[in-house]
């Protein structure tokens, strides 16, 4: 039952497809009410909606560019006045693929606008009002292995995830009086179509990725990042915060996959 989230309201950023469907579902079948905010004009949210109710939860949907950096206040005071939060997980990332001379001012804030600012300013006031209602919370930040690791070809992104990082822990470290705990899932390879318009050698690209990840059956599912998610807002939880849980299959424990050269281990058994 620590898992239970019945009674309880969550808000997840860039829920109409990919990991943030999976996160809104999840914590619909946990016991949550969710209510989705994603872009208007982007993926069509009627799927996510539908497998929320399914689970016998409402779902709300608040169409809104994170982009927008100056009305994240009046979208989180709106939020708040639907439905009180308490769980509140910043999921909406952008990425884009470019050699590091490539990047121009506009790519570069682009992408920080919606992976960072959106993060620590909708947390910022969704906080103020736990604070002001004297009401305990979840913040969860979606992070990513390349906040921790670096990648060519991804720069931009790669800092944004580093600027994740380091937000969770600021607000970790100021909320944690209030009860509020601030965590990140940082996923690693998982099969979303946030990289879907990259310019890739897609098969060999993929190939090479699956035969990187330590864990057998190569990319993870979208529900493995979900059950993470679940688990830093339920009251499983309760003494965790400030920590990112890392779900990668083992590629950062992993830093060159010697096996490959190495002879074949022989069984002792």
């Amino acid at each position: 039952m620590t898992f239970d989230l019945s009674g309880r309201s969550a808000v997840v950023t860039g829920g109409a497809r990919g990991l943030g469907q999976a996160i809104a579902v999840a914590l619909a079948g946990a016991g949550a009410d969710v209510t989705v905010v994603d872009r208007p004009g982007g993926p069509p949210t009627d799927d996510t909606r539908a497998l929320v109710e399914a689970c016998g939860r409402t779902c709300t949907v608040v169409p809104f560019d994170l982009a927008d950096t100056e009305g994240l206040a009046d979208l989180a005071d709106l939020l708040w006045a639907t439905r009180p939060v308490d769980v509140l997980v910043n999921n909406a990332g952008v990425a884009r693929l470019d050699h590091f001379n490539e990047i121009t001012p506009a790519a570069w804030r682009a992408i920080m606008a919606v992976n960072v600012d959106a993060v620590f300013f909708l947390s910022q006031r969704i906080a103020e009002h736990m604070i002001a209602d004297g009401r305990p919370g979840r913040i969860v930040n979606i992070s990513s292995k390349n906040g921790l690791m670096a990648e060519a070809g991804l720069a931009h992104y790669n800092a944004s995830k580093g600027a994740v990082e380091l937000v969770t822990r600021s607000l970790a470290a100021e909320l944690g009086r209030h009860r509020i705990t601030v965590n990140a899932v940082a996923p690693g390879m998982i099969a979303t179509p946030i990289d879907e318009g990259f310019a890739l050698a897609r098969g060999e690209f993929e190939a090479a990725w699956e035969e990187r990840i330590p864990l057998a059956g190569g990319y993870g599912e979208p529900s493995d990042v979900a059950g993470a998610v679940v688990y830093l807002s339920s009251d499983a939880a309760r003494y965790v915060t400030g920590t990112t849980l890392v779900v990668d299959g083992g590629v950062l424990a992993d830093q060159m996959p010697r096996h490959r050269f190495m002879p074949p281990y022989r069984n002792s058994l």
